[in-house]
């Protein structure tokens, strides 16, 4: 009895332990995604905005506040895109270390736990956190009352609650409509089980359908960016007497800029001293005959010096390409024959790669989807870590899975932020106001929050969405599934195809063009 009554206690004090750590845990990973985040924002936060309210004792609250909830969001935001991949690296970790002192903390529940929390987290931070700190910001109180910070606050969740309740009621519409045998009148007050999650399933099929149109078209926009990041190899060419030949263009432009200067100076000067003599001379024969050279000197300059106008333009259009064109040649004599002839053609081999074998596991997903053999991403079981690797490869194919997963997540990034419709709202070094911070944030909340279903959906891991996020109801739709792995491979493959064979295309058309002008010509001839 005794001895039971041990493993009780011994039990119950595990499971102490186990709860106090895994909090810890959390703890610690949320104070560093604090701190990362906020080394994020504040490269690009603007930075008057202290100077700006530094007399003003409410505002720089007001000010303070909000950005520590849009760090936290961004915090949350970068949980959410690391979930799968740390998940996945856990599994393969248990796997390959099972006896080891050292990872016995990684466990199953610890792996549940943080699903869950970055679950909870984010409906906070997309429905609280971040609406409360816009309106927090553009408060300025009712009128009538006191001007301060009770009153901005009294005024801002006022208006929240105002909000929630207009969203709530559409949602619970909404859910009405689309699935009215499960919602009665009852179900309007279940506001954690029901319409939040609810809520968050709208607005993650939003997310995938941003990473479906934003995805395939970073694919191409990361080729851009890492030809102007990186330094291209420069075969055939002499570097230094190119950049020899448009320094010595440049300083002879230049000498010409001055000349020009120089002469509309001189013919200024001139017309003006003219033009005051001609209204200060007495009406005598010679002094009217000495001021008539000089009017038609004027009128005929007038001409000129429009002229010299245009040239100068010119001048300076040229001068302007010299000089991007001289630093561009002083970027490739600097840089390492290392970072030339390897760096980036191994950085454009691994992006091919990885777009190729994105393309091909979405041709795979899609077939097995339509054989039956792959399974929906709509989580139907309690995954343990640590009894078997999800990939065949074992902890090479793990590790390509999450090397994919990054990718997604940089070419997704990149794809939305070089879309058209983003040119006012992309974040600019120094130069961002709060209200755009808190804008990027949800934004970046939404697409986090929707990569791992987008990686579960294309077929690039097999490992289930654990938490709320496998509950998630339209991943068990087999046409919206499907439909999305058709899209997004067909878009794909297009859109890369399309930027590697462009130039071959455009000079084909070019040929046809001039071969059929040639022609036409030809037969007038003849004719």
């Amino acid at each position: 009895m005794e001895d039971e009554e041990e493993e009780v206690t011994d039990m119950k004090l595990q499971i102490f332990h186990n709860t106090v750590r895994e909090h810890i845990i959390f703890l610690l990973l949320l104070i560093v995604l604090y701190f990362a985040s906020y080394v994020l924002i504040s490269r690009f936060r603007r930075k008057d905005r202290d100077d700006l309210f530094s007399n003003d004792d409410d505002e720089l609250l007001v000010y303070r506040i909000s950005s520590w909830l849009c760090t936290f969001s961004m915090a949350i935001a970068v949980g959410a895109a690391l979930l799968l991949p740390v998940s996945i690296a856990s599994n393969e970790v248990l796997l390959l270390y099972p006896n080891s002192y050292y990872v016995k903390w990684l466990n199953s529940s610890l792996i549940q736990g943080l699903w869950n929390h970055v679950f909870l987290f984010s409906n906070l931070a997309l429905f609280v956190f971040l609406p409360f700190a816009y309106l927090f910001t553009e408060s300025t109180g009712f009128s009538g009352h006191k001007k301060g910070i009770i009153a901005r606050a009294y005024e801002t969740f006022t208006v929240f609650s105002l909000l929630a309740f207009v969203v709530l009621g559409l949602t619970y519409v909404l859910s009405a409509v689309m699935d009215p045998e499960k919602i009665g009148f009852l179900s309007l007050f279940n506001l954690g089980s029901v319409h939040l999650p609810f809520l968050y399933s709208c607005v993650s099929f939003l997310g995938v359908l941003l990473l479906l149109l934003c995805t395939p078209f970073g694919f191409v926009r990361l080729f851009g960016v890492v030809g102007q990041v990186l330094v291209k190899p420069h075969l055939l060419r002499d570097v230094n007497e190119e950049y020899i030949a448009f320094h010595m263009e440049e300083a002879s432009v230049k000498r010409k800029l001055a000349n020009l200067e120089l002469q509309n100076v001189s013919i200024n000067e001139s017309l003006n001293s003219n033009g005051n003599g001609s209204y200060t001379t007495t009406a005598t024969t010679t002094s009217s005959s000495s001021t008539t050279p000089s009017l038609s000197h004027l009128i005929q300059r007038k001409p000129l010096n429009g002229e010299s106008h245009d040239n100068l333009a010119k001048l300076n259009e040229r001068l302007r390409e010299l000089e991007s064109e001289r630093k561009e040649l002083n970027k490739l004599r600097k840089s390492s024959a290392f970072q030339r002839n390897f760096v980036y053609p191994l950085a454009m081999l691994l992006l091919l790669f990885f777009t190729g074998i994105t393309v091909l596991l979405v041709v795979q997903n899609t077939l097995e989807l339509l054989i039956g053999i792959k399974a929906l991403p709509l989580s139907t079981r309690q995954f343990t870590l640590g009894i078997s690797s999800l990939s065949k490869l074992g902890p090479i194919g793990a590790g390509l899975e999450v090397c994919l997963i990054f990718y997604l997540g940089a070419t997704s990034a990149v794809g939305f932020y070089t879309m058209p419709f983003m040119r006012n709202v992309r974040p600019q070094r120094r130069k961002t106001s709060l209200s755009q911070l808190i804008l990027n944030c949800a934004l970046v909340l939404i697409l986090s929050s929707a990569l791992p279903l987008l990686s579960r959906i294309i077929g690039i891991t097999n490992f289930d969405l654990l938490g709320d996020f496998g509950a998630i109801e339209w991943l068990g739709n087999f046409q919206i599934v499907l439909l999305y792995n058709l899209v997004f491979g067909t878009t794909t493959a297009l859109v890369v195809a399309n930027k590697f064979t462009a130039t071959v295309r455009q000079e084909l058309c070019a040929r046809l063009v001039e071969n059929y002008v040639i022609f036409t010509n030809y037969m007038s001839f003849i004719n």
